[in-house]
């Protein structure tokens, strides 16, 4: 795993939502998975340590380091005593019957949680598009 120095690290930044209701947390996750799908965070990119990021954040280093710890034991993160936590080497290939079962599962997810909001499909199709523009302007 290749150590970076700050100054080249992250374009990723992490941001919470409290008005979600999702778990501080699990938006940390969600926000990693989200950024290694996107290619805002490739292998061996540099996290900021759990300090760091509780102090950016204003919140608990215990969230951090929940959100780390749980991050490792999936295989994403790998942290090297003294040097920090960085993204792991990618994962291998699921087939394509579970990615696409998981993808499907999300998508209902995601539905269900926008239609119990009050949101329609067409929104939300907007809302994705301007998302995908949004990203595909920040990655140039």
């Amino acid at each position: 795993m290749k150590s970076k120095n700050s100054s080249a690290r992250l374009s990723f930044r992490f941001h919470l939502n409290p008005e979600t209701g999702v778990p501080v947390y699990r938006q940390l996750i969600d926000q990693v998975h989200g950024a290694l799908a996107s290619g805002g965070l490739k292998s061996g990119e540099q996290l900021p340590t759990v300090r760091q990021l509780a102090v950016d954040l204003a919140i608990n280093p215990n969230t951090v380091t929940r959100a780390y710890r749980e991050m490792e034991i999936r295989g994403l993160l790998e942290t090297q005593q003294g040097t920090g936590t960085f993204i792991a080497e990618q994962q291998t290939e699921r087939d394509s019957g579970v990615r696409k079962r998981q993808m499907e599962q999300l998508v209902n997810e995601f539905v269900a949680r926008a239609g119990a909001s009050g949101f329609t499909l067409n929104e939300l199709e907007e809302a994705l598009k301007k998302y995908a523009t949004k990203e595909a302007t920040r990655r140039r």
